[in-house]
């Protein structure tokens, strides 16, 4: 009960009174059942009310118009093709990532992941129908989101991710059964889910991603045969009944202040734009605006990070920005300066963390699989369609050459624009430019970078100002010759049987060392961690970084970051107490070939051999080496959401009251050795105490 009490207290000095105050209000809406009063079950035709009575008297609103594709485009349209007609045959992408069978049209209430997972087990496979059907005709407010298995895997389909594969389909073929699918699934999805009832009503952003979606297709297709008078009138009513839902329940969103905000924010302004025949379309628009202005400014940082501390999170609200300002742009209702500016801000700080070769970002904090506007063909871990179109739509310029990532700029600002893109008419900046050999600090996002000639690290520390991701204070990622050496584990489920509820958010999977095996902060949910511990940066220049923690108190982990010559790299964590505790160091390595020797691994890279060793400076201690292990979430990672893969946990454990760890990152043949207070390095002598 104490502690209760304690983590309570710790959340109402974080996050403030007005927000403890609404959640308990909402939590009294919820268990009374107040909230299903404000927004009841009912039929679509109950929303006839929202219609305008005179709809030729609103403005006329332009969207992203239909396209015709222009010749030498950079991107193979084929690809495209395929994934629309999987489509077609009842396949679906989950998380941007893995094509899973669902029938055509899906059972919209299905965890078709759960199902495939269980092929051959008639049990899981009842119980996951029989959940369905027993949702189907509830409230929203009364379906938890928090059971064994996670709600993702019935939201993702609802999410209707896959409409922008069948326009990108439809304007490469003119086929016309990719808008009568449109259609179909739409109609179908009305059909088994009536207002406010089932777990598809449940969240706010949920329905946003689904109009968003919806809204694409639909003028994509609106001169398809296909889209009849009938149909489009019915999809006002459908549209109509959804953003009503997330008006009434938009002060939830607000309370959470992350990119729920955003997306709900920017639902309501889309349709409010969009469809002008709406009764409180002017409401929406202008509530839409106000919230999308407010949140750029609250929730993106100084320095350019995202305040989710997520760089997935990132991509999530820069891609509906960007799409918000595309609208916008079209329709004179251009957003402020400071907006402009804030997302200009966060494209050249995600600039510098990308590799300009794969697209790919470090991974850091929740990665739930987002990928809210998939106009091209590149992987879900590449960022570059991103970078390439916010980079045009905010200074008119190409950050990279010609390619796949070019497909985003054509989607959203038309076919010439792309044309110049694929003839070089532009200059476009060399990223090397970004950069620079001296240290890059982001100390509101938490990210800190140190170059040397062929390699990198990324550290991870600040003094959190808003609701942490995950528990990774000091954590380093590493790279040496383009190789991401030391990684970081991502987040694979947010629900899930233990140890994978949220599993991979704690200390322990993390590059840095835990204290008596707990986490630097307290866990209280899936999402929420109370008593944050906070980051401070002692020293950062060209070869060196030294920062500390206090989440362990009163123990103090102070750690040091060295680039040595050569793409070396010497890593020192020092912990001090007046009682001993258990003291883990965790390196978790990428799945390459590998070797253990001693204290140490020998990873095999394209014909290098690269070394990752481990000690203390003094006492006992005791070295372990896991891969993939079945029992925990030790020596696994997880690039896409609901996918894991092995990785290389690299443990060093010793109870002490003060311990000074080293790790080294170099090459075979490097000779380490601790001889006193000082490690050698190839005979090189550095001190391990100060």
């Amino acid at each position: 009960m104490l502690t209760k009490i304690k983590n309570l207290a710790s959340l109402y000095l974080q996050l403030g009174p007005r927000w403890s105050a609404f959640r308990a209000v909402y939590a009294f809406r919820l268990r009374t059942g107040l909230i299903r009063l404000q927004m009841p079950m009912g039929e679509w035709g109950d929303y006839k009310r929202l219609l305008a009575e005179r709809s030729d008297e609103r403005p006329s609103r332009h969207a992203v118009e239909a396209r015709q594709l222009p010749e030498n485009i950079p991107w193979d349209k084929q690809q495209a093709i395929a994934e629309a007609d999987r489509i077609l045959n009842g396949e679906i992408k989950y998380f941007a990532h893995e094509f899973i069978k669902t029938g055509f049209p899906p059972n919209w209430h299905m965890d078709y992941v759960t199902l495939s997972a269980s092929e051959g087990s008639l049990l899981p496979q009842s119980e996951t129908l029989r959940s369905a059907q027993s949702n189907m005709n509830r409230h929203w407010s009364q379906i938890s989101d928090d059971s064994s298995t996670d709600i993702k895997f019935i939201w993702e389909p609802n999410r209707f991710a896959f409409i922008y594969t069948l326009v990108r389909a439809y304007v490469a073929t003119h086929d016309e059964k990719y808008p009568e699918a449109f259609w179909a699934l739409v109609e179908d999805w009305a059909q088994h889910n009536p207002p406010n009832a089932g777990p598809n009503w449940m969240d706010g952003q949920e329905i946003a991603l689904r109009l968003m979606a919806w809204t694409f297709g639909y003028f994509q297709f609106s001169n398809s045969p296909s889209s009849t008078p009938n149909r489009k009138a019915k999809f006002i009513l459908l549209l109509a009944a959804q953003a009503e839902r997330i008006y009434k329940n938009i002060d939830y969103a607000i309370s959470t202040k992350s990119n729920h905000t955003i997306s709900e924010a920017f639902g309501l302004w889309m349709v409010g734009l969009l469809f002008p025949e709406l009764k409180h379309a002017e409401k929406y628009l202008t509530l839409g605006k106000r919230l999308l202005e407010q949140s750029a400014t609250e929730q993106i940082f100084s320095d350019g990070a995202y305040s989710m501390y997520s760089l997935n999170y990132h991509r999530f609200i820069l891609q509906t920005y960007l799409y918000a300002i595309r609208l916008g742009e079209l329709n004179n209702l251009q957003f402020s300066n400071s907006l402009y500016s804030s997302i200009a801000s966060s494209l050249e700080y995600l600039s510098r963390l990308i590799n300009p070769e794969t697209g790919e970002m470090p991974t850091y904090g929740s990665n739930d699989g987002a990928l809210v506007l998939p106009l091209n063909n590149c992987d879900f871990t590449d960022y570059r369609p991103l970078l390439q179109l916010g980079w045009y739509i905010t200074k008119k310029e190409f950050l990279f050459e010609p390619g796949p990532w070019d497909e985003d700029i054509f989607w959203l600002c038309g076919e010439s624009l792309t044309a110049k893109s694929a003839k070089k008419e532009e200059r476009r900046k060399n990223l090397s430019e970004l950069r620079v050999l001296s240290g890059e600090s982001f100390p509101q996002g938490g990210i800190y970078l140190l170059r040397s000639s062929n390699s990198h690290a990324l550290i991870h520390c600040t003094d959190y100002t808003s609701r942490p991701s995950h528990a990774d204070q000091l954590h380093v990622d590493l790279w040496i010759h383009g190789h991401n050496i030391a990684i970081d584990a991502g987040t694979y489920l947010y629900s899930g049987q233990p140890p994978w509820r949220n599993g991979l958010a704690r200390t322990s999977v993390h590059n840095t060392v835990t204290v008596d095996n707990k986490d630097q902060m307290t866990m209280v949910s899936r999402f929420t961690w109370t008593n944050w511990s906070k980051g401070k940066v002692l020293q950062h220049n060209e070869k060196l970084w030294q920062g500390e923690h206090d989440g362990y108190k009163p123990v103090t982990h102070k750690r040091t970051v060295m680039s040595l010559e050569g793409d070396r790299w010497l890593v020192i964590d020092d912990l001090f107490a007046k009682e001993p505790h258990r003291y883990a160091l965790h390196w978790l390595l990428n799945d390459f070939p590998f070797e253990q020797k001693d204290n140490s691994a020998l990873l095999s890279v394209d014909g290098t051999k690269y070394k990752v060793q481990v000690g203390i400076a003094e006492g006992n201690s005791k070295f372990s080496l896991v891969r993939a292990d079945p029992n925990s979430t030790r020596g696994w990672r997880s690039r896409y959401y609901a996918h894991k893969e092995p990785a290389i946990s690299l443990m060093l454990e010793a109870n002490q009251s003060q311990i000074v760890f080293w790790t080294f990152f170099g090459f075979e043949d490097d000779a380490v050795e601790v001889v006193g207070n000082e490690l050698k390095i190839n005979s090189k002598p550095i001190s391990l105490v100060e």
